[in-house]
């Protein structure tokens, strides 16, 4: 055990299992202290590596994360129950170096050792941080750990030397000044009580050199004596205060070094439970070794022993602080303290949304979002709770109108995207698109490389002509151009008019995807003008050349100009938003989509090789 000071400003320590909160207020402590460096070196978080941001006061630094074997070794498929090595003397396998000590050797300055692991791992990986020659202390904070456990646990780092042991809010930190040494030595079974008594020696005394809470547990860690004993070899530590509790018999060993003369500092002590006698039958306090099993595990005896051994134990806890009070004034008149001085504590920045939160602060939002929200207990698409869209039956158009246009259109108009979705979702492998996705695929790529070579083929001249077609439609028709004059315009300004023609569809040989569309607009449209207006522009085209007929991208966009205008839904500037914006494209971008999704599987299920174009296919020319 060790036996003098065990911190100090420079002390450094590894967090295992990362905790976003804890590990901030310890860098805020930090910073209130007045320290140069962090007090935490590194996290290790098994599964995840890298580094975690947090704030040093007003500046974010990066912490070194630790979540894997160090690599260059190969891995052995049988590793022990902490994440470390397979520990069999037959294994062939070169064992890679194990994630707690090679965090360790990475960090060699850190020598305590924060253990956040649950109950279930918290022994194990505990252990193996003993084990390491860097780590003097151990803080384990979870509950739970079985007493076999932790008894194996406090011998070995009694037989090496090392301590084991499991503040509160900022405000509570500079009220209780812990951000400079004072002259109090302070040790109590509870965590809980160590902020109430921070905060009472702070009122009465210069403050607090160091505090420690070993746990309520049976089987702490340390015990108080073991600090007792620190704190008297401490010159910093002038008076030492102690709390203990009902149960068990730790205190008796204090009571033991006071009578041998071990202790040479005043000591105010005071074990709490004396209410226990109130009670008819035994009662079990919130720790675990909170519980009397006889007279002298009471507090009154504890607490009698304790005065008879020349500690200073007040009749009631009430009485507590003026015995620590009169015992420091005491110190001071003899000239064996000078109160340490007071000074003003940096402020710690608060972190932004805290601030927001209580309303100390406004700061403008970084993205803003009008289609979903998942803020709830269910997320909503523009309002709409997706228990209802489910419920009520709705259909991917119905979906397409919510996050698209913001409201739930009429069925007729959901049917109409879903059947343009379903018309547009391929044609065929020989186009631009299905033909880059094909070769994408039989190159290895991934779905989404594949996917995605294919969507760039999208444009004027394949696919993406569909808000070109209704935006020229919408701009003739609106001006009251006859298709003669549109089309001749066009001409002159060298613009080839959008959604008309086709490479193999002519006169003679409609597109039957056009026919569909058309006949389910004047099945369920009120209005189709702007289609009778491409109509009518096609009769004028096909009397250039027979292959100019309506196709259809120039289908789907006079048609939707009659949806959204027909549909009473819409504003003119609305209807001009839209068709500006590109939502049209849109329909045929996430319709081809399946399509090409659908090519990269088969050819991936034919297990297609790579594709090398034939030279046969290519004009080779000077």
């Amino acid at each position: 055990m060790a036996t003098g000071q065990i911190f100090s400003r420079n002390t450094q320590a590894l967090f295992y299992n990362y905790k976003q909160l804890p590990i901030q207020r310890m860098l805020d402590f930090d910073f209130l202290c007045g320290r140069e460096t962090p007090s935490v070196a590194g996290i290790i978080n098994p599964g995840s590596e890298g580094f975690q941001k947090l704030f040093f006061g007003q500046e974010e630094i990066a912490i070194p994360v630790h979540s894997t074997f160090r690599s260059g070794l190969q891995f052995c498929a049988m590793p022990d129950e902490v994440g470390d090595i397979c520990h069999s003397a037959d294994c062939p396998i070169r064992h890679r170096m194990p994630l707690i000590e090679a965090a360790c050797a990475a960090h060699p300055t850190a020598d305590v050792f924060i253990n956040f692991a649950s109950f279930r791992s918290a022994a194990a990986s505990s252990m193996s941080a003993l084990k390491q020659h860097t780590i003097r202390v151990i803080a384990i904070i979870a509950e739970g750990v079985p007493e076999s456990d932790t008894k194996q646990l406090i011998a070995y780092a009694r037989a090496n030397n090392k301590i084991g042991d499991t503040a509160g809010t900022i405000d509570n930190i500079i009220q209780c000044k812990l951000y400079r040494p004072g002259s109090v030595g302070f040790v109590s079974k509870s965590g809980g009580m160590s902020n109430e008594l921070y905060n009472t020696i702070a009122r009465v005394t210069d403050g607090i050199y160091e505090g420690i809470a070993i746990g309520g547990d049976v089987f702490p860690g340390s015990t108080l004596s073991d600090h007792v004993l620190r704190f008297n070899n401490i010159p910093q530590v002038k008076m030492i205060v102690v709390l203990g509790e009902l149960g068990g018999r730790d205190e008796y060993s204090l009571v033991e070094a006071l009578k041998e003369g071990k202790i040479h500092k005043p000591v105010v002590a005071w074990v709490s439970g004396t209410c226990a006698r109130l009670f008819k039958s035994e009662v079990q306090f919130g720790h675990a070794g909170a519980k009397s099993g006889g007279e002298l595990e009471s507090a009154q005896v504890k607490n009698q022993a304790l005065r008879d051994a020349g500690a200073v134990v007040p009749t009631s806890y009430e009485a507590f602080e003026t015995a620590i009070k009169e015992t420091f004034e005491k110190l001071v008149e003899e000239g064996k303290i000078s109160p340490v001085p007071e000074i003003k504590p940096p402020q710690i920045p608060e972190d932004l949304k805290y601030a927001i939160k209580s309303g100390k602060v406004r700061a403008p939002t970084h993205i803003i979002s009008t289609i979903s929200d998942d803020r709830g207990d269910e997320p909503c698409y523009a309002g709409v709770p997706m228990s209802t869209i489910v419920q009520s039956g709705f259909g991917v158009g119905d979906v397409i109108s919510l996050l698209w246009f913001k409201r739930s259109l009429p069925r007729y108009c959901t049917q109409f995207i879903e059947i343009c979705i379903m018309l547009c979702a391929d044609h065929g492998p020989c186009v631009s698109g299905a033909h880059n996705t094909i070769v994408t695929a039989r190159a290895g790529k991934d779905l989404v490389s594949s996917l995605v070579s294919g969507l760039l083929t999208i444009g004027p001249r394949f696919g993406g002509a569909i808000d070109d077609a209704a935006r020229y439609f919408k701009d003739a028709y609106e001006k009251g151009l006859t298709p003669y004059e549109f089309v001749e315009g066009m001409k002159k300004k060298g613009i080839r008019v959008p959604g008309i023609g086709h490479r193999i569809k002519s006169r003679d040989n409609r597109d039957k995807r056009v026919e569909l569309l058309q006949k389910y607009a004047h099945t369920h449209f009120p209005s189709v003008k702007y289609m009778e207006y491409a109509v009518q522009v096609e009769t004028y085209t096909l009397s250039k050349a027979n292959n100019l007929v309506l196709n259809v991208d120039g289908a789907i966009g006079s048609l939707f100009l009659d949806l959204l205008a027909g549909s009473g839904m819409f504003s003119k500037q609305e209807i001009d938003e839209i068709v500006e914006i590109g939502y049209l494209n849109g329909l045929f971008v996430l319709a081809r989509s399946i399509g090409l999704i659908g090519h990269t599987f088969d050819q991936k299920r034919l297990k297609q090789p790579l594709y090398r174009h034939p030279w046969e296919d290519v004009l080779y020319t000077k």
